[in-house]
C-alpha cells in the first residue's frame, strides 16, 4: 500500500520509512574525528608527554659524555699508478657505483676492526673497557705499564669482544657528493677516540694495500705455472717443426713474421731450385728455336743469319772479280788471256764459296741437335723437381700446422711473460686512498646532547600519546558521534541534544529561543517524518539505564509539541523511580498506578501544568511490582481511551536493562523513542536494550543522543545550533 504523501517543511531533512536520506547523517571530517580523540584523552596524552620529557631530562643527566673523534678519507676512483703499468683489476672498475658501496663495507668490516684491536693491542689495556662502559677484571695488570697479561684464551676472548666494541661504536659516514668518507668513533675518553679513529684509517689503508699485494701474489703465482706449461709446448712444438721439416725434405729459405705474429714461409729449396731450372730451360727452348730457324735457310742470307765472316769476304772477292770481268769483255773476247784468267778466277771463288756453305749448313745441324738434347735435360729435370714439389707442397699443409702451433706458443708465452714482470712492479706501486684530515683530540663531548635528548622524547612521548590514546579509543565502547548511530545501531537517528554546562536545565527547556529547546524542536521535526500521519499519536521515550536524560527529553518533547498548538498529555510511567512530577512542578500523589491497580476515573489523575497545551500524568504511588500492573491490559485500554482526547500522548518509561517495564509499556504505544547519553553507555548495552525491544516487535522511531559535548560534535551543534536564534524558524504545524 502506498503511504499518504504529506507537505516537506521547507529546512527539515527529508527521510523516508524513517531513515534519512542517503544513509545516515554525514560524520564529521577524519581530522576532526582525531582532533576530538585528542580532546577526549587530553590529560592521558599530556601526561604521558610530561613523563618521556622528565624521563630524557633525567636520562640525560644520568648518561656518562661520550666524545667523537673524525678521520677524513679520499677514495679516488683511479689508483695513483707510480709505475705506469696497469694492475691486476681493470681501470673501469672503480667507475661503478658499486666500487664506493664496497669501500664502505669494508671499512666496517669485522677484519678491519680485529687489525685495529692488534695494533693498538686493545685486548690487553683496560682503560678502552672502561672508556668503553665495560667492566672486566684485571688483576694481573702489570705495573706501570697500563696492560694485563692474558693467556692465549683470554686473548683471543678478549679480543673479540674489542672487536664488538670497536664495530659498535665505530660509525662510517660518506660525504654525499664527493669521494670523501669520515671515520667517526665515540668513547668516553678524549684520546683514545682519535687514536683509534687514526689508526682506523691507517689500518685501512694497509689492509687495502695488503689485499692489493695478495692478489698480486696469487696472480704471479698462477702466471708462474702457466708459463712453465707454456715453456714446455713451446719447445715441444719447435721440435716438431724441425723434425717434420727434416723428415720431408722442407728446406725453408726465406720466412716472414707478420704484425700479430705469425710466420710465413716465402722460399724452400725446392721451390728455389725449381725457379733456377724453370729458367734454364726457358733459355734453351729459345736456343733451339733459333738454331731450328737456321737449319731452315739456304744460301748467302742463311749464311749472313749465321754470321759466317769468310762466306762473306768470298762473295764480296767474286763480286769483284765478275766487274773486273764484265769490263774487260767489252773491249775483249772471252778467249782474251786476261778474261779467261778472271773466268778462272770466278770459278775457283764459286768452288770455294759453295765448301763454305757447306761447312756451315754442318754447323747449324750440330747447333740445333746440341740446343734439342740441352732442352730435352732441362726438362726432365723441370718434371722431377715439380713432382717433388708436389709432394712438399701436400707435406706444406701439415708443416704449416706445426708452425702456427709454435707461433700461439710462442706469443702466449711472450704476453705472459711480460704481464709477470709488470705484475711485478704494479703489485707494489698503486694506492688511491689517503688521509686528508687526521683525528684530533675532541675538547667538548659530543653526547649528550640536552636539546637533542628532549626532542626525541618529546618524539617517543607524542608516539605514545598517540598508540595509547588511540588503545583507549578502541577499548571505549561510548557513543560519542551521532553520525554512527544509524551504522552501528542499525535505527534512524532523530537528533542530537547538547550539553547544559552553564544553564539552567528547567529554564532552557522552557525558553524557546534556547539551544536546547531549537534542538528538540528540530528532533520533533525529523519525528514527524517517522509515520505516514506526521509526529506519532502515542509513543514511549526510554533509556539503557537511568540518568542518560529521557526524562528530560519527554518533558521537552511534551512541550515543543504544545507550543505547536497540539494538545499533548505527558505520563510518567516511570513507577520506581518517578522524577517527571518535580519537573512539572506536581504532586505525586496519585497517578498511573492508581488507575492500572483498579480505578476507573483517569480525569482526576490529570493535572494542567500551565504550559500550553500541556497536561500531565504523575506516576502515583510506587506499586509492590510495577511490571504485574503493565503486564495486564488496562495500560493499553488507558492509552486507546486517552489519544480520543489528546493529539499526542508521551510516556516517560523506566530504562530497559534489568527491568521488565519498558518491553511491556511498548506494546500499549504506537512505538519508541530511544535516548542515550553522549559517551555513557556501551554500544554493546545498547543493542541488547534494543534487542528486548525487537525482542516483543516494538517499533523503534529513532535514537535521540543526548548531553552531546560541545567538543565532541563535530560538524554538529557547533555549526547547527550555534548559528543563533532565528536560524531555524520554529515550522508550521504539521497536519497529521
Amino acid at each position: 500500500m502506498l503511504q499518504p504523501s504529506r507537505p516537506v517543511v521547507a529546512g527539515e531533512p527529508d527521510y523516508g520509512a524513517g531513515q534519512p536520506v542517503g544513509g545516515g547523517p554525514i560524520g564529521p571530517p577524519l581530522l576532526v574525528q582525531y582532533w576530538q580523540v585528542v580532546v577526549r584523552w587530553k590529560w592521558v596524552i599530556g601526561g604521558i608527554i610530561v613523563a618521556a620529557l622528565l624521563a630524557g631530562l633525567i636520562a640525560t643527566f644520568l648518561m656518562t659524555p661520550s666524545y667523537t673523534s673524525s678521520t677524513r678519507l679520499q677514495i679516488s676512483r683511479e689508483d695513483k699508478n707510480v709505475t705506469n703499468v696497469q694492475g691486476v683489476e681493470a681501470v673501469d672498475t672503480g667507475r661503478d657505483m658499486e666500487f664506493y658501496q664496497t669501500q664502505y663495507a669494508l671499512l666496517g668490516a669485522e677484519s678491519l676492526a680485529n687489525r685495529v684491536v692488534k695494533k693498538l693491542r686493545l685486548a690487553s689495556n683496560p682503560e678502552f673497557f672502561a672508556a668503553s662502559g665495560v667492566t672486566l677484571d684485571d688483576s694481573a695488570q702489570q705495573p706501570g705499564s697500563g696492560l694485563v697479561v692474558l693467556s692465549s684464551s683470554e686473548r683471543d676472548s678478549r679480543e673479540r669482544l674489542a672487536t664488538q666494541i670497536l664495530l659498535g661504536n665505530v660509525n662510517i659516514s660518506p660525504v654525499r657528493g664527493s669521494s670523501l668518507v669520515d671515520i667517526r668513533y665515540t668513547s668516553n675518553s678524549p684520546v683514545l677516540s682519535a687514536r683509534i679513529a687514526n689508526t682506523w684509517a691507517e689500518q685501512f689503508i694497509a689492509e687495502t694495500m695488503d689485499r692489493r699485494y695478495a692478489s698480486t701474489a696469487d696472480a704471479r703465482t698462477f702466471l708462474e705455472r702457466q708459463l712453465a706449461d707454456l715453456r714446455v709446448k713451446l719447445q715441444d712444438s719447435e721440435r716438431n717443426l724441425v723434425a717434420y721439416a727434416e723428415n720431408e725434405g722442407i728446406v725453408p729459405l726465406g720466412q716472414t713474421q707478420s704484425a700479430d705474429g705469425k710466420t710465413t714461409t716465402e722460399r724452400t729449396l725446392a721451390t728455389s731450385d725449381l725457379e733456377a731450372l724453370n729458367e734454364a730451360l726457358a733459355t734453351a727452348i729459345a736456343e733451339r728455336y733459333a738454331a731450328q730457324s737456321k737449319v731452315g735457310q739456304t744460301g748467302g742470307s742463311g749464311l749472313d743469319s749465321l754470321g759466317s765472316g769468310t762466306a762473306a769476304a768470298l762473295r764480296q772477292r767474286r763480286a769483284e772479280v765478275a766487274s773486273e770481268y764484265a769490263k774487260l769483255l767489252v773491249q775483249f773476247e772471252p778467249g782474251y788471256p786476261t778474261a779467261k784468267a778472271l773466268r778462272e778466277q770466278i770459278a775457283t771463288l764459286d768452288a770455294s764459296i759453295a765448301r763454305e756453305e757447306s761447312r756451315a749448313m754442318s754447323n747449324r745441324s750440330s747447333e740445333y741437335t746440341s740446343a734439342l738434347r740441352r732442352e730435352q735435360g732441362l726438362r726432365e729435370r723441370v718434371d722431377s723437381l715439380k713432382g717433388q714439389f708436389d709432394t712438399q707442397r701436400q707435406a706444406g699443409i701439415q708443416y704449416n700446422i706445426f708452425q702456427r702451433e709454435v707461433d700461439t706458443n710462442r706469443q702466449l708465452y711472450d704476453g705472459l711473460l711480460q704481464r709477470y714482470k709488470e705484475i711485478g712492479v704494479a703489485g707494489v706501486g698503486s694506492n688511491n686512498i689517503s688521509i686528508v684530515d687526521k683525528a684530533v683530540v675532541p675538547q667538548s663531548p659530543s653526547s649528550p646532547i640536552l636539546l637533542l635528548n628532549l626532542a626525541l622524547a618529546l618524539l617517543v612521548g607524542l608516539i605514545l600519546a598517540g598508540l595509547a590514546a588511540l588503545a583507549l579509543e578502541q577499548i571505549d565502547e561510548g557513543l560519542r558521534d551521532p553520525g554512527k548511530v544509524t551504522r552501528v545501531l542499525n535505527v534512524p537517528l532523530l537528533g542530537s541534544v547538547p550539553l547544559l554546562e552553564n544553564e539552567d536545565r528547567d529554564e532552557a527547556l522552557t525558553d524557546p529561543k534556547s539551544v536546547i529547546s531549537e534542538a528538540y524542536l528540530s528532533i520533533r521535526s525529523n519525528l514527524a517524518f517517522s509515520t505516514d500521519h506526521g509526529v506519532p499519536r502515542s509513543f514511549m521515550v526510554t533509556s539503557t539505564r537511568p540518568s542518560e536524560g529521557k526524562t528530560t527529553t519527554s518533558f521537552a518533547l511534551a512541550h515543543v509539541l504544545g507550543r505547536t498548538g497540539k494538545k499533548v498529555l505527558l505520563i510518567d510511567a516511570d513507577m520506581r523511580s518517578p522524577s517527571l512530577h518535580e519537573m512539572v512542578g506536581a504532586t505525586n500523589a496519585q497517578g498511573l498506578s492508581n488507575y492500572l491497580a483498579g480505578e476507573d476515573d483517569w480525569r482526576k489523575l490529570v493535572v494542567d501544568t500551565g504550559a500550553k497545551g500541556l497536561s500531565f500524568m504523575a506516576a502515583g504511588p510506587t506499586p509492590p511490582s510495577a511490571a504485574e500492573l503493565l503486564s495486564g491490559d488496562r495500560m493499553g485500554a488507558l492509552i486507546r481511551e486517552l489519544a480520543g482526547h489528546y493529539d499526542h500522548l508521551i510516556v516517560d518509561s523506566p530504562p530497559i536493562l534489568g527491568l521488565a517495564d519498558a518491553p511491556l509499556l511498548s506494546r500499549a504505544v504506537e512505538g519508541t523513542v530511544y535516548v542515550v547519553e553522549s559517551d555513557a553507555v556501551s554500544v554493546r548495552g545498547i543493542r541488547a536494550a534494543l534487542d528486548r525491544l525487537h525482542t516483543v516487535h516494538a517499533h523503534i522511531f529513532g535514537v535521540i543522543v543526548t548531553k552531546l559535548s560541545m567538543q565532541h560534535s563535530g560538524y554538529g551543534y557547533g555549526y547547527g545550533y550555534g548559528y543563533g536564534y532565528g536560524h531555524n524558524p520554529e515550522p508550521a504545524p504539521v497536519a497529521t
